[in-house]
């Protein structure tokens, strides 16, 4: 497996993760010891990422917001049939995109949305969030709906290695499943009670992690409106995450 050092150092030996310490709970209820992550979109720029591999293919007068709402309605779509490797999902997803859009690939063209999640940017405020938020004392872990290998490649743009890694892969399911958090808590042994999921989408993490009993902070980088989800803090980025979560843990 591979083993995220206290440097940040990365020992691998293959591409899986697994933190090697499980945590106690000690002391009051209101302290953070994990903050959990989503990864694109919260994290990451998947939007930009997509946009830029699928722009020369697309119909004129098709913008990045846009295409990022048609795709997140196909890929929930793809993700709700039988369990695929997301470099699948993201062939498919992006293929039957396409092909709705009047602009079909041929069967014998690869899709580029799956060679092109590599080079997918951090949101430009991560790194320095991320690393500030460690320096405050909470482990860190990334909850992802991809493949193992694919969330690597993000892995190290991010300034920071994670204490624990879930992907789809191991989970074997897609969030809003809750295999991820039932795959979290086996690793860590840390309690919904005293564990901060920090999602950018509330289909995907914020409505199942509050189910699950999460405080939740919502990254609504589109100004969605909440209706009836109420998440435990709404930020538009990342850059006072650190601050919101020190205050979380002294409530």
């Amino acid at each position: 497996m591979l083993e995220w050092s206290a440097g940040g150092s990365v020992a691998a030996t293959e591409l899986g993760y697994e933190f090697v310490h499980a945590v106690r709970n000690t002391c009051a209820v209101s302290a953070v010891d994990w903050v959990t992550f989503d990864c694109y979109g919260t994290l990451i720029d998947w939007e930009g990422g997509i946009y830029a591999a699928l722009a020369p293919l697309l119909p004129r007068g098709i913008d990045r917001d846009e295409l990022g709402q048609l795709y997140i309605a196909v890929e929930a779509e793809v993700e709700r049939g039988q369990y695929l490797k997301y470099r699948e999902v993201l062939n498919r997803a992006s293929r039957l995109l396409l092909e709705r859009l009047g602009r079909p690939l041929p069967e014998t063209k690869p899709s580029p949305v799956p060679a092109s999640l590599p080079s997918w940017r951090p949101f430009p405020e991560v790194p320095a969030a991320l690393r500030r938020l460690r320096a405050g004392g909470p482990r860190v872990a990334i909850l992802s709906n991809v493949d193992r290998d694919l969330l690597a490649t993000s892995i190290a743009q991010l300034g920071i290695a994670p204490d624990l890694a879930i992907t789809a892969e191991d989970a074997g399911s897609y969030k809003p499943a809750h295999g991820h958090w039932q795959v979290f808590q086996r690793r860590s042994g840390a309690s919904p009670e005293r564990t901060v999921h920090v999602g950018a989408s509330l289909y995907h993490d914020v409505v199942p992690a509050t189910a699950l009993g999460y405080r939740t902070v919502f990254v609504n980088r589109h100004g969605e409106p909440l209706d009836s989800v109420r998440p435990t803090r709404v930020l538009r980025d990342l850059a006072a995450l650190p601050d919101v979560i020190a205050e979380l843990a002294a409530a």
